[in-house]
This record gives structure tokens, C-alpha cells and sequence, in this order.
């Protein structure tokens, strides 16, 4: 963003929360997943644990139930900085966005890293 000022070109930044897309699909991530575990040398599968593959898939499944299915929560932040005469830096799209990551961004890092 600061490197594309020099060149009066104006950057927006938009941070989404979780939504409800063909990125999150549960689906699509355990496969992922179970693929990326699959191709691991088995000393490494070894130091995670069978139990680390298992709680990944866990936490999978319990964000995909607090997925956001209103895209228009973003596509209202891209239309307005792409329409604006004076667009924000950031847009912050989604409760989870404004209510969890904008106030852990000025915590010290130590505590966001135990929350």
C-alpha cells in the first residue's frame, strides 16, 4: 500500500472475517489437509501426533459454523473504496473482523499469541 503511494495510486485494504466460500469448504480444507498429512515423512507425523490431524479437522468443522453466507458485507466494502472520492485505508468486513481482529491488532503480541 505505502510502496504504490509514490505513484499516486490510492490502496484500500479489505479484511474479511470468515465467510461462507468455496475457500472454506469443509470439504475442500479436510481434503487439503488430509492430503498435506499424507505426503508428511513419518517422523514429522511422529512429532505432531496422530491427535494433532484430528483436532485440525475439529476446528475445520466448528469455523465453518461461524461462516458469514452475506457476501455483500464485502462486496459493499469493495464498492465503496472502488467508488469513493475519499476511501478508507482499511474496511473491515464481517462481526469477526470488527469485534476480534481489529482490537487484538493493538494488543501486545505475547497476549494475542495466548488468546
Amino acid at each position: 500500500r505505502l510502496e504504490m503511494r509514490n505513484f499516486g495510486v490510492k490502496v484500500s485494504v479489505i479484511e474479511p472475517g470468515y465467510f461462507k466460500t468455496a475457500i472454506s469448504s469443509v470439504e475442500i480444507l479436510e481434503k487439503n489437509y488430509l492430503s498435506a498429512w499424507e505426503k508428511l515423512p513419518e517422523e514429522i507425523k511422529a512429532s505432531y501426533g496422530e491427535n494433532y490431524l484430528k483436532e485440525i479437522l475439529v476446528i475445520v468443522r466448528k469455523m465453518q459454523k461461524s461462516c458469514n453466507s452475506n457476501l455483500t458485507l464485502v462486496t459493499d466494502c469493495m464498492e465503496h473504496a472502488l467508488t469513493s472520492r475519499f476511501p478508507r485505508t482499511r474496511y473491515s468486513a464481517g462481526w469477526d473482523a470488527k469485534l476480534l481482529y481489529i482490537p487484538l491488532s493493538y494488543m501486545p503480541s505475547a497476549l494475542t499469541d495466548v488468546l
